[in-house]
């Protein structure tokens, strides 16, 4: 259970930056677009760590793990490259060195610099079909871990079920701490990297 409540709350460091990122941007989240948002990341984490398991049946136990730990680095990896990404971004756009024209951007690659662009409409309220997409684009380290996990003994079950709690607290607690957190003017998407670093040694 220790290993599913880890991977719970790994899932959720996202969904909390998400909600905090809204919330200093004077976002609201209604009731429907945060069960949204937290019930997609729970069947994302059931269906993935479902699938892992398929997949053990059909290599070896050991190939499995192995490939789950690799694809644990470099997602991890590249969670802290994008939050040094933003950061830099950040720093070089407070100079006035850089004007970016984010309206040209695809959505994906425009919440990957700034979960507060799923306000599409810009209406400061998140409808259920932009809270649908923030979801989903948030929910790919969700898949990435969950198929990650084959063979590691993990219960689906258990993990979506402490998926869904996690996502409800960090839903909840980013709409109270999103400006505070903000204030720090630091992108803290990189603990869920490092965490995914973490718990690939833990699981090795």
């Amino acid at each position: 259970m220790i290993k599913e409540l880890f991977l719970a709350f790994i899932v959720s460091i996202d969904i909390y930056l998400a909600s905090a990122a809204c919330c200093n941007s004077n976002i609201r989240i209604p009731f429907k677009s945060a069960f949204i948002i937290d019930l997609f990341s729970t069947a994302v984490m059931f269906i993935s760590l479902s699938l892992s398991d398929i997949i053990s049946n059909i290599i070896t136990s050991d190939t499995c793990h192995i490939i789950g730990t690799v694809v644990l680095v470099v997602l991890g990896s590249l969670n802290i490259t994008k939050s040094l990404l933003r950061n830099i971004i950040r720093l070089i756009s407070e100079k006035g060195s850089l004007h970016l024209k984010i309206g040209n951007f695809s959505m994906f690659v425009r919440l990957c610099l700034d979960d507060a662009a799923a306000d599409i409409d810009s209406s400061k309220v998140l409808s259920t079909g932009e809270a649908f997409f923030l979801a989903f684009a948030g929910s790919l380290d969700a898949a990435a871990t969950g198929l990650s996990c084959g063979g590691t003994n993990i219960s689906g079950v258990y993990a979506a079920l402490s998926t869904f709690i996690c996502g409800a607290a960090a839903l909840t607690f980013g709409s109270l701490t999103g400006r505070k957190i903000s204030s720090l003017n630091h992108d803290l998407s990189w603990l869920g990297g490092f965490l995914l670093l973490l718990f690939a040694i833990f699981t090795a």
